[in-house]
């Protein structure tokens, strides 16, 4: 998903999450690990190669993020994140953005709804815009997950995203699957994801 939730990696634990993203500008190749080394604070670096209109590039991401509060069973939980996203060989730091999430559990867990409200600096423009997002997962049964989500920044039009998460292997594997569009820009918009999220304690 690309709305946040109000969860990290459990302490001292690790996970690894990989995904292509493919739409009409290009593809992207995604490898992002991330560890919790202190019980509260997780540190994601990572990155991707970007292929598209005869060019390609690689963009690197470095994120961190800690909870105010975990998600209660029937409550409601928030961090924050923050990080920046750079065109390696642009020079400098790239893009900055810090997001606070919200989630709020019902029915025991089996549907779960994420809000997000934060800042984008972009360093092209040298401009802030305000960024938001809400999403919902939806248990289907103890392996399998429904997603939806609809998020964007200001003065754009926003995005819509449906998927299925699925564990291949219970608490360990994950695989994942999204179509998204753009409202209001047809078909030339669509994208599709596919990736899997590993997860490991070999840090203890």
């Amino acid at each position: 998903m690309v709305v946040d939730d109000a969860g990290i990696v459990g302490a001292n634990n690790c996970q690894l999450g990989s995904w292509i993203y493919h739409s009409a500008a290009g593809t992207e190749y995604w490898a992002v690990p991330a560890c919790n080394f202190s019980g509260n604070f997780e540190l994601a670096l990572g990155g991707a190669r970007i292929t598209g209109a005869g060019q390609t590039g690689n963009v690197a991401v470095l994120q961190g993020k800690t909870l105010f509060k975990p998600v209660d069973n029937n409550g409601w939980g928030a961090g924050l994140s923050f990080g920046t996203q750079s065109v390696l060989g642009d020079g400098g730091i790239g893009n900055v953005f810090a997001t606070v999430p919200v989630s709020f559990s019902f029915l025991d867990g089996g549907i779960v709804v994420h809000t997000n409200a934060g800042l984008l600096r972009v360093k092209s423009s040298r401009r802030t815009y305000g960024t938001a997002g809400v999403g919902v997962e939806v248990a289907l049964n103890e392996r399998s997950t429904l997603t939806a989500e609809t998020f964007g920044q200001q003065g754009g039009n926003l995005f819509v995203q449906l998927g299925i998460k699925y564990w291949l292997v219970k608490d360990r594997v994950q695989l994942d699957a999204t179509y998204g569009n753009r409202v209001g820009q047809g078909s030339s918009a669509r994208f599709v994801t596919l990736g899997f999220v590993l997860f490991t304690n070999f840090l203890q």
